[in-house]
């Protein structure tokens, strides 16, 4: 009697269990922002919350916590109660290059991918008087010069990609940082560096202003922003890079829960005003599921570790 009593309030503690799962969300889920509120991964986010509400007639809340580069929120998410009501935007800075710099107080092994939902792509500029005009040329500069490539900030996301390409290149170059990209396009309009890393829209006003050529595109294929600007890959270099947006939350989250959560990542990514409300911003709309997600995030971290430790920045703030 007993034993089957036991049996009796384990089946019924699981059905409760997956009834509750599938009533999620109950309650206003929040979404931690690392940064501050107007960037891209704050603007996006808010999109992605729109867009979450207007689905699953939910409410998503979207806090701005910012501080240490993006590790503050993205701690805070890291080690939020994992009931699925505190997740976090997922960003390349706080999650893949701050914690080898050091002073995150986390790794990857601590984040539950949920999705991908957007990239930044790249492009590879010439600045005003650059003693090059395209690829080729670029890379015969650089095979015996150091062309001076601005980034937005010492150890940021431009600048990794920066080194990272030059070394697969097999070229030299020589790094010089911002305080934010639009000091970095001051100075490239301007002819006082040679290169610089850009965002396509930053590019393409640009370009059609005459202040920047376009070198290279840091994807796979051509973009259609760009489309007589080859890809490294086509030159035979074997590299790309852009920077994501993705949604995270702390690990423990029920599976049921998280489910939900993955399969609502790829509605919303699939959604077709979202696409366009994305695209129109300058974002470029992938979805990933979670295991690709976090594929793609331990993949940059290899990259930028080997970069970071050439630079001798690996591990410099613990």
């Amino acid at each position: 009697m007993l034993k089957t009593t036991f049996i009796g309030a384990a089946v019924a503690a699981i059905t409760a269990g997956a009834a509750l799962a599938q009533d999620y969300p109950q309650r206003p889920v929040q979404v931690v922002v690392p940064y501050s509120a107007g960037g891209s991964t704050d603007l996006s986010m808010r999109v992605v919350a729109d867009t979450f509400e207007r689905l699953f007639d939910g409410t998503m809340v979207v806090r701005n916590q910012p501080g240490g580069g993006g590790a503050i929120g993205s701690s805070a998410t890291i080690n939020a109660r994992p009931d699925g009501y505190t997740l976090g935007a997922g960003a390349q800075g706080p999650l893949v290059i701050k914690p080898l710099i050091g002073g995150a107080g986390y790794t990857l092994d601590d984040v539950e991918f949920i999705g991908l939902y957007a990239r930044s792509l790249q492009v590879m500029v010439g600045c005003a008087d650059a003693p090059f005009e395209d690829y080729d040329s670029f890379i015969d500069y650089a095979g015996e010069n150091a062309p001076q490539v601005g980034n937005s900030g010492a150890g940021g996301a431009n600048q990794i990609s920066a080194e990272a390409f030059a070394d697969a290149a097999g070229i030299s170059i020589e790094s010089v940082p911002f305080n934010g990209s639009s000091e970095a396009r001051t100075a490239c309009i301007g002819g006082h560096i040679d290169a610089m890393v850009a965002s396509p829209a930053e590019a393409k006003s640009a370009s059609d202003a005459g202040q920047m050529t376009p070198l290279f595109v840091m994807e796979d294929e051509r973009i259609d922003l760009f489309p007589d600007t080859p890809t490294a890959v086509e030159k035979g270099v074997d590299f790309t890079w852009s920077s994501w947006k993705g949604l995270i939350g702390p690990k423990g989250m029920d599976e049921e829960t998280l489910a939900w959560l993955r399969d609502a990542v790829e509605q919303v990514a699939n959604d077709e005003q979202f696409r366009e409300t994305l695209t129109d911003m300058g974002e470029f709309v992938t979805y990933e599921s979670g295991e690709e997600f976090e594929a793609r995030a331990r993949r940059d971290m290899e990259t930028t570790e080997a970069v970071l430790e050439k630079l001798g920045m690996l591990g410099m703030n613990d």
